[in-house]
């Protein structure tokens, strides 16, 4: 079991950290980097600076087809594989006080897929929001859904909207999933909304960033700090393409089914040997110095 401290984070501002037990023996460099895959689990998160852990962590989960094929099983047995994966993923963020995690499920895109495959997957989604609704609950995890909700099936609609109404007052954590979510759709109706304001008189002036970023979906959400793409593919695919415009990439081989807390576990310490800079200069480098 991971052990960490307590965390009280507020969806839009900053995180304290109390009570931390989780212990990290060695400085994180480029160079015990290299050696992170040799360690056994509980020696990876022995690494793992507590205090230096994303906030928000997004998940492109990919590879579930691959891995059912590779194993000459259908493709059904790899996407019930991956959600195996997600429930450990999830499992994992709420103990390593993750506060903010964002599940890339189904996009817009995959609309285009067999109408057979599409009717699985949201079986599939319907049967894991009616196991994982008490958790949510149990956790005080509220659940998010982004994208055009209203093009899902009656029956999972409806549960989607009846899980967020019924989390929607959990502010410590919060697990968002975009469903039928596309992100230029999404920067698009954002303009659309913010047109239709501006025609209703409620909003004048220049348009700044911040009061933009509030007719995204994500508007009650910071930024995303990591975003995980898993199967090998190196793409962002019209996933929250204005949020993730300082967001640190990790791209893995690994399909998604197999992509369990060692997987993440070794994105993290990835994540935390890096250097955020926002298009500032390093710490290591002044003005005088020579490029």
């Amino acid at each position: 079991m991971i052990k960490v401290g307590r965390t009280r984070t507020s969806a839009r501002h900053g995180t304290e950290r109390d009570a931390i037990v989780t212990t990290h023996s060695q400085t994180i460099t480029p160079c015990s980097a290299n050696r992170f895959a040799e360690l056994a689990e509980h020696d990876l998160a022995a690494q793992l600076d507590p205090d230096a852990l994303p906030r928000h962590v997004a998940v492109i989960m990919d590879g579930n087809g691959r891995w059912a094929s590779q194993r000459h099983l259908p493709r059904m047995a790899g996407h019930k594989e991956g959600l195996t994966a997600l429930r450990e993923i999830l499992h994992t963020c709420y103990h390593l006080e993750i506060p903010l995690v964002t599940i890339y499920a189904f996009s817009q895109e995959n609309w285009s897929r067999p109408q057979a495959e599409i009717d699985l997957l949201m079986s599939l989604l319907e049967e894991f929001l009616h196991r994982e609704r008490r958790t949510f609950h149990e956790r005080r995890m509220r659940f998010l859904p982004i994208g055009r909700v209203d093009t899902l099936p009656l029956s999972v609609r409806d549960l989607v909207r009846a899980i967020a109404r019924d989390t929607a007052h959990f502010t410590d954590r919060t697990v968002t999933v975009a469903l039928s979510y596309g992100g230029r759709a999404d920067i698009l109706d954002a303009v659309n909304r913010l047109i239709k304001d501006v025609q209703d008189g409620a909003v004048s002036g220049p348009v700044s960033e911040a009061r933009f970023e509030s007719y995204l979906a994500t508007a009650a959400l910071p930024d995303p700090d990591l975003l995980i793409r898993t199967s090998g593919e190196v793409r962002v695919s019209n996933f929250l393409l204005w949020q993730i415009a300082y967001t640190e990439l990790y791209f893995t081989e690994t399909l998604w089914p197999d992509f369990r807390q060692r997987e993440l576990l070794l994105a993290l310490l990835d994540y935390q040997k890096r250097e955020r800079r926002f298009g500032r200069l390093s710490h290591a480098v002044s003005l005088h110095s020579r490029l």
